[in-house]
């Protein structure tokens, strides 16, 4: 895969140092973490291995990766990986996907409160769409529900919201047949967006009660009972956007959109268009608008672009893909197995381990032929951090494994 002109890792170098110096104190120990990883990702900084054809001797250097969740290059070979486990279990039904989105108010006391805020968001959002499923008025079933967490929109601005992938149906409640919804309609969009907000604003009122908020700046008023209660009450009968799509043509559509979704980060490369001594040009999607005029470029200051960037580092040890219900990892294989059988469905291959949405290992072996003859690549050599291969006299080749 060839190199981005520009990367993330390319601003953070060159203006990464001032930047944290003008931050001094206000930067988190998870944003600091991401911003080295990032910087260090593929270079010689972290280590690597050479690679050797067979046949004609033709030599590489692949430079190891950081793995960190929110670098850009890291995310294509950790998302293969988690599909490969998902593919198995994909039923063979229409599957939907919702949106379930955090009114700007509501954002703006995330940013200052990330894990208990984004907690409640996942919470509610399935305990809302698993209790409108099981409403015999609607659906009368128990669904399987996979969500996931973006925290940013396009133009890298704070927009938590909750994209859901779920099955068109699920076990009945006495768990003897399978429950279809009506075709091309899944759930009542209103019944799920009162009772989100009903159950969001219940959850985020007691944790404000038990103390798991704070408040800081321009919100520090907020940390009396009385003033936050307020604070929520205009939300108390606003709408909450929760939107739902027509449904996937089926499993390859689900597999590629959860290929899209799943381990994507607030920006990838491929979006970065320039980068100057005081600003980064990059590409983005203005979604108030339709049609191609929607497609616009935005010139921020490097700093700014810096600091909307780690705005969506995630807590350290916080999910962002979280599966409900009938997915839910303690019992997700009997109910996959269960749901197959009340559909008549062939059993999904077997299962060999596990990998969690972070977690990404070195691939063991080259997985690529030779460019030049179409050889067998071998691993002849590796080499540790800060350190340069002990043998290498071919111009070096820059691998791109993600």
């Amino acid at each position: 895969m060839a190199r981005p002109v520009l990367e993330v890792a390319d601003i953070f170098r060159a203006h990464g140092p001032a930047w944290r110096d003008a931050n001094a104190g206000r930067v988190s120990l998870g944003q600091l973490k991401a911003m080295s990883a990032i910087e260090s990702c593929r270079t010689a900084a972290l280590g690597g291995h050479v690679l050797r054809c067979e046949d004609c001797a033709h030599t590489e250097i692949a430079y190891n990766s950081c793995r960190n969740r929110h670098c850009p290059k890291c995310q294509g070979a950790a998302a293969r990986a988690w599909l490969t486990e998902r593919e198995a279990e994909l039923l063979p039904v229409p599957y939907y996907h919702l949106v379930f989105t955090l009114p700007a108010a509501i954002a703006d006391i995330a940013y200052q409160n990330k894990a208990p805020i984004y907690d409640i968001l996942f919470k509610a959002s399935a305990e809302t769409l698993m209790t409108i499923a099981a409403n015999p008025k609607h659906l009368g079933a128990r669904i399987g529900v996979i969500s996931i967490l973006h925290t940013w929109g396009s133009a890298l601005t704070h927009h938590p919201h909750i994209h859901m992938i779920a099955p068109g149906g699920g076990v009945s409640l006495d768990g003897q047949r399978w429950v279809s919804c009506r075709p091309g309609f899944f759930l009542p969009v209103r019944a799920l967006s009162r009772l989100f907000r009903r159950l969001f604003l219940e959850q985020l009122m007691a944790a404000h009660g038990a103390g798991r908020l704070q408040f800081f700046g321009a919100h520090a008023a907020l940390a009396a009972r009385d003033t936050f209660s307020a604070f929520l009450t205009p939300l108390r009968a606003t709408e909450w956007v929760v939107y739902a799509k027509r449904p996937f043509g089926g499993p390859e559509a689900v597999l590629a959109y959860l290929a899209r979704y799943t381990h994507r980060v607030a920006i990838s490369n491929s979006r970065l268009i320039a980068l100057d001594e005081t600003s980064v040009t990059f590409k983005w999607k203005d979604y108030r608008i339709d049609g191609n005029a929607r497609y616009k470029t935005m010139a921020l200051d490097a700093h700014e672009f810096i600091r909307r960037f780690l705005m969506h580092v995630l807590p350290s040890g916080f999910h962002r893909i979280r599966h409900y219900g009938l997915f839910a990892s303690g019992v997700r294989a009997h109910n996959i197995a269960r749901a197959r059988e009340l559909l008549a469905a062939p059993a999904g291959p077997q299962q060999n381990g596990s990998v969690s949405d972070s977690d990404e290992a070195e691939p063991a072996s080259p997985s690529h032929p030779c460019p030049c003859c179409g050889g067998r690549m071998i691993l002849i050599e590796t080499f540790e951090r800060g350190r340069a291969p002990r043998d290498f006299s071919a111009n070096e080749v820059w691998i791109d494994t993600s």
